[in-house]
């Protein structure tokens, strides 16, 4: 095994018997995801898969999947996670990636390997084979424009990972190729905790998971916190084992978070920070009730530029695969976060690619989502720019209402609502009533007009 592995091997065989992967409501032992990931090194080896290779593994959290990657990570490949969410962008991805082999797993948690007839010849793998380090590629959301695809030494990741923490049970919902839900399993797993995964990332699945398997733990994003708190699904289970909420991926509205912490007022709700493109940091919120979060950790810094939030991290990326290093010389990466600052602590207003400039004037979504979903009747809203010849852009909104009014009704009615909750140029001119979600498969919101 790997040395820079070899820590987690030790834990998972001193764990024994206890919990690490719960799936489809049945356990599976770390003395089974060691006996595994031996299993899987075997195949790799028969496979001929090993130090430097770029293998995509298709799978959605499962203890296979959590197996395979660990058993990747440790024989040197560059492992490029993906799932059923990304099907439509699935040749793009191999492509970009370079990928040369692709471990699937089935439904059953079988595999399969699939060979490319690729040659991985990035400059940036060069730099990771001369480590003899893994790899591990993620493709950002896409939510306001095209993937990326970023590159991390995987060592460098899995290092911060050596301080023990606390044993916890904790839903995987942050999908399997996301930068938090990697965070997840391997914070949980280095810890001796529970991963306990859910079939369905809806508000009743995820209460029956945390009812069932008494889950402490609940990592998610502002967006499906506000649809659980409409569900009903709280009145329906029994949540009394969740003592920490956290939040990240997106900013939270205010309003959603008052509502959550008068919901689960025994509970930490902690903000989250992290990026592809720098991990996910350690965090502390002011308080339950606060959106002010201090972010960080051991070797980290950040700093505020021009009202931005710039980071500089052992652990950030190599780079990306497509696209421009968005490093400053000197080694920050440069967030593109709009933030404030106050005694150590940040308030996180969204990226300043979203921000809207209404003749001059500059509008920030989150700010009016906040007051649109205070109104009656609104169950989810998101706002965004459009273009306009004369003010350069306007407030546009695309709503889920409970209501059946008309658009003309609803602008009506909004706008006497919002009269003394915005600024003129915040209210939005045009509305979209949306009968479909207003997130993508990550439950982040989709801003694109």
């Amino acid at each position: 095994m790997l040395s820079g592995l070899q820590f987690l091997k030790d834990r998972f065989v001193a764990a024994g018997d206890t919990r690490a992967i719960v799936w489809r409501d049945e356990p599976y032992s770390y003395r089974w995801l060691a006996a595994a990931m031996d299993t899987w090194r075997q195949r790799l080896d028969t496979e001929h898969l090993g130090p430097g290779d770029v293998v995509s593994l298709t799978a959605e959290f499962s203890p296979n999947a959590a197996a395979a990657l660990l058993a990747l990570f440790d024989r040197g490949s560059i492992v490029v996670p993906l799932t059923a969410a990304a099907a439509a962008n699935r040749d793009e991805f191999l492509e970009i990636a370079e990928v040369g082999a692709d471990i699937g797993l089935e439904p059953d948690d079988s595999a399969t390997v699939t060979r490319f007839d690729r040659v991985a010849s990035h400059p940036l793998y060069g730099t990771l084979r001369r480590r003899g380090h893994p790899g591990l590629v993620l493709f950002s959301s896409g939510s306001t424009g095209r993937s990326k695809a970023v590159l991390h030494d995987a060592l460098r990741l899995i290092e911060k990972f050596r301080t023990v923490r606390h044993a916890k049970r904790t839903i995987a919902f942050l999908s399997f190729d996301h930068i938090g839900g990697v965070n997840t399993l391997l914070h949980v797993l280095s810890n001796g905790g529970t991963v306990v995964t859910v079939t369905e990332r809806t508000p009743a699945a995820v209460c029956r998971s945390i009812q069932t398997h008494r889950v402490q733990v609940l990592p998610t994003s502002p967006t499906f916190l506000n649809l659980l708190l409409l569900s009903g699904a709280l009145d329906e289970f029994d949540l009394s084992s969740l003592d920490t909420i956290t939040y990240g991926t997106e900013a939270m509205p205010a309003g959603t978070l008052a509502r959550l912490h008068a919901r689960f007022p025994g509970a930490t709700l902690l903000q989250t920070y992290g990026l592809s493109e720098v991990g996910i940091l350690r965090s502390k919120s002011e308080s339950s009730d606060s959106l002010w979060v201090k972010v960080g950790g051991e070797g980290i810094e950040t700093r505020v530029v021009s009202g931005m939030l710039e980071i500089r991290s052992p652990a950030a990326m190599l780079g990306y695969l497509n696209a421009p290093s968005p490093f400053t010389g000197d080694g920050w990466f440069m967030t593109g976060d709009l933030v404030e600052e106050r005694d150590g602590y940040v308030r996180i207003f969204g990226r300043q690619a979203e921000v809207i400039n209404v003749g001059g004037e500059k509008v920030l979504p989150v700010e009016v989502e906040d007051v649109l979903l205070a109104m009656d009747g609104v169950a989810d809203a998101v706002v965004y720019g459009e273009r306009n010849a004369i003010m350069g852009q306007i407030v546009s909104a695309r709503v889920n209402l409970t209501t059946t009014e008309t658009v003309p009704a609803f602008k009506q009615r909004m706008a006497q609502f919002c009269r003394g909750r915005l600024r003129p140029a915040q209210i939005p001119q045009r509305v979209v009533l949306a009968a479909g979600p207003l997130h993508g498969g990550r439950f982040k919101k989709l801003r694109a007009s």
